[in-house]
């Protein structure tokens, strides 16, 4: 299962790297502590709405175009997880007295990849991951 606030802390990590700024300078512009945007980031804490338009103003987004990403994000989730329930044999049966085989399919489509890990039956693991884009040079004129 892919969570929300798992998915919103990868694109604001993403945006914030891809500026090349630190969490210091961000929680600094956002005035909120350190501590609490890298555990915002990191998918461990929801950030209200206030706070999170407070974060995209530091980064210089809007508020829209971070959610874009993550329903962008969850659509592929979607997808993925759609197109394995409907795969016969997608996640087979463990063998007796065996360890149980293990499933693992990933799509990527432009900076977003979703994995799929089966364990088992019954037991399927939804990750996604936003690898940050291509850093631009400095020019120094």
């Amino acid at each position: 299962m892919v969570l929300l606030r798992k998915v919103i802390g990868d694109v604001l990590r993403a945006r914030r790297q891809a500026q090349h700024r630190t969490l210091r300078d961000v929680s600094t512009a956002a005035n909120v502590s350190l501590g609490y945007l890298s555990e915002i980031e990191r998918g461990h804490k929801e950030a209200s709405s206030e706070l999170l338009a407070s974060i995209c103003e530091a980064l210089g987004t809007g508020l829209s175009d971070v959610m874009a990403e993550v329903a962008a994000t969850f659509a592929l989730a979607e997808q993925m997880q759609e197109a394995l329930a409907g795969a016969p044999g997608s996640a087979p049966a463990p063998a007796p007295a065996q360890e149980p085989a293990v499933v693992t399919d990933s799509v990527t489509d432009g900076e977003i990849t979703v994995s799929v890990r089966s364990d088992g039956p019954l037991r399927h693991t939804l990750t996604a991951r936003r690898t940050p884009g291509p850093r631009s040079e400095l020019l120094v004129g």
